[in-house]
């Protein structure tokens, strides 16, 4: 959202408009220079909060639409609502989900998606997905890709020989097979030793996977590291230090971290699906499944064929050139504003 506001303050169409963050609590607002952007605050938390106290703070401020970013918006006001539903994955596969936690999300998104004026998704796989799983017409729905940061894809193709390092980042799901990628780097690294993986998120998996364990009952374990955060900085010197970055996600909306690993020059290796052939296209070397050995292959192949880490950064500037956050806000700010009353 916060990259939404920031390409906002640059459109003469945005001043126009008053911009007002509903929140649970006291929040800094982005500097703005050109948006009259203000808050506006009622203590709460979580669902309870969205379906109670903000439809009691929207009869305060009375807004002409409300945007709601993530997923779920309150089901009981008169004010038009825009939700953008980023991926279905917990009505596709409700076995990745508690069952306290699945219901919840599909009943309240089903529920916001049907009372929405309009719903924004992030990819053509996921408005196939919302119309299939959530009852809501395509008509209703569009279709606006998120942006990327800066694109410097101008690095060296070559990989350093003497620090391969892989990387991945994300949460870390079930769905995202991060088992199956130790396998496959303890496998790939007993032949270059020096390799290393970087793993940088959270353990959401549900049923749990003991992550720590899948490391220490590696062969290689001294040459994996798992931290569930790190800084912006921190990040963004993984990212340059990548000779690869992997994503073998079964089930996305969209995908971030491979468009981020490809901006700062990294070639990705990715789950061979429909969102995926989406939203990377040729730039990427794609997995057929999550099979350890194939996983290998395909590291070998974008670690040290430097034909193939050429073909992949060679196509990805075009595809960066899809994902610009001006373009996604000023698709957002026309659906605001055509849906408000």
């Amino acid at each position: 959202m916060s990259a939404i506001l920031a390409a906002w303050d640059g459109f003469a169409a945005a001043s126009a408009h008053e911009f007002i963050l509903c929140a649970p609590k006291p929040v800094t607002a982005p500097t703005a220079s050109a948006l009259r952007l203000s808050s506006a605050v009622v203590p709460g938390s979580g669902t309870l909060w969205e379906q109670i106290r903000l439809p009691r703070l929207l009869e305060r401020v009375r807004p002409d639409v409300l945007f709601a970013p993530a997923y779920t918006a309150p089901i009981r006001t008169s004010v038009p609502t825009v939700v953008t539903i980023h991926d279905v994955s917990f009505a596709a596969h409700p076995e990745w989900f508690s069952w306290r936690e699945g219901v919840r999300r599909r009943v309240l998104t089903r529920l916001s998606a049907r009372r929405a004026a309009r719903v924004i998704t992030v990819s053509g796989f996921s408005k196939r997905e919302i119309v299939r799983h959530l009852g809501v017409s395509g008509d209703k729905v569009d279709v606006i890709y998120s942006g990327t940061g800066q694109h410097t894809t101008a690095r060296a193709r070559g990989v350093d020989r003497g620090t391969p390092v892989v990387l991945y980042v994300g949460s870390i799901f079930n769905r995202r097979h991060v088992p199956e990628l130790i396998a496959a780097f303890s496998a790939l690294s007993s032949r270059h030793p020096i390799t290393r993986l970087e793993l940088v998120g959270d353990n959401r998996t549900h049923p749990r996977v003991d992550i720590d364990d899948q490391i220490r009952r590696s062969a290689v374990a001294t040459r994996i590291r798992w931290r569930a955060y790190v800084s912006d900085e921190e990040l963004a010197a993984l990212y340059e230090q990548a000779s690869v970055c992997v994503f073998l996600s079964e089930y996305e909306g969209f995908g971030f971290t491979p468009l981020e690993a490809l901006s700062a020059g990294a070639p990705i290796v990715v789950l061979d699906t429909e969102v995926a052939r989406e939203i990377y296209g040729p730039a990427a070397v794609y997995v057929a499944r999550p099979d350890p050995i194939v996983i290998e292959q395909a590291l070998e192949q974008a670690l040290f064929d430097d034909h193939e880490r050429v073909r992949v950064l060679d196509a990805a500037g075009t595809v960066l050139e899809r994902y610009s956050w001006t373009e996604c806000a000023h698709r957002t700010l026309q659906v605001l504003v055509a849906s408000g009353r």
